[in-house]
């Protein structure tokens, strides 16, 4: 992809953008905004078609498969969101910022055994660390994966073991900079003949683009919006 243009969201009300972000307020939010069970049949609205139209054909010629990802939040007195940095290895989405997760197989117990396996395997995140808080609306990816995220509160005496077949690094980045709607960007590129376009966040040096960025968008909206 090339030509890239920038962009700022619009920004919303003033009360939306000024939200304390400390961890009992999101609780509070979390117990009454996020979905209690995950939406695993009805038509995503959420997903890399939004602001590319264009691709829902191309998404809709391929079978339907089914993803799960964490969305970790660290129960600090300032919270953060756990990310992971994909291995440059892989064959897919290679060193890109993350969330723990991947397909639901068929021994997992949904898309939360899924998110949580995941995470344990990628990142050596305990299950019994993960307090599960809700579902975010399933978002559908241009490669045809249907993501259910998982938000999930985790304690903060964690301690992590890297997959270094999966994973590069992993890294806290405060919710409070990831939910405040002046530093959401959308950005366009020309990508197979189209202009693709997609959120986008940048923490210090670290580029937080595509779902990643979509789901972290939808989880300001329902939280926060």
């Amino acid at each position: 992809m090339n030509g890239v243009s920038v962009n700022l969201l619009p920004e919303l009300p003033a009360a939306a953008a000024e939200a304390p972000f400390d961890l009992d307020d999101f609780l509070a939010r979390a117990r009454t905004r996020l979905l209690a069970v995950p939406d695993l049949h009805g038509d995503p609205v959420r997903g890399d078609h939004e602001l590319t139209p264009e691709f829902r054909a191309l998404v809709d010629a391929l079978p339907a498969r089914g993803a799960a990802v964490l969305v970790p939040i660290v129960a600090r007195e300032r919270p953060t969101v756990l990310l992971t940095l994909r291995s440059a290895h892989l064959s897919s989405h290679a060193a890109q910022i993350a969330f723990p997760g991947g397909k639901i197989d068929p021994q997992d117990d949904g898309p939360l055994g899924a998110a949580l396996r995941e995470a344990q395997e990628e990142v050596g995140l305990a299950p019994r660390l993960v307090t599960p808080l809700g579902y975010l609306d399933a978002y559908l990816s241009r490669t045809g994966y249907r993501i259910v995220p998982v938000v999930g509160l985790v304690q903060p005496d964690f301690g992590l073991t890297l997959n270094p077949g999966e994973v590069d690094e992993a890294f806290e980045v405060p919710l409070d900079f990831l939910m405040r709607p002046g530093n959401h960007q959308r950005e366009s590129r020309e990508w197979l003949g189209m202009m693709r376009t997609f959120h986008a966040m940048t923490y210090e040096k670290r580029r937080i683009w595509g779902i990643t960025a979509g789901i972290l968008r939808s989880l300001y909206e329902r939280i926060y919006a």
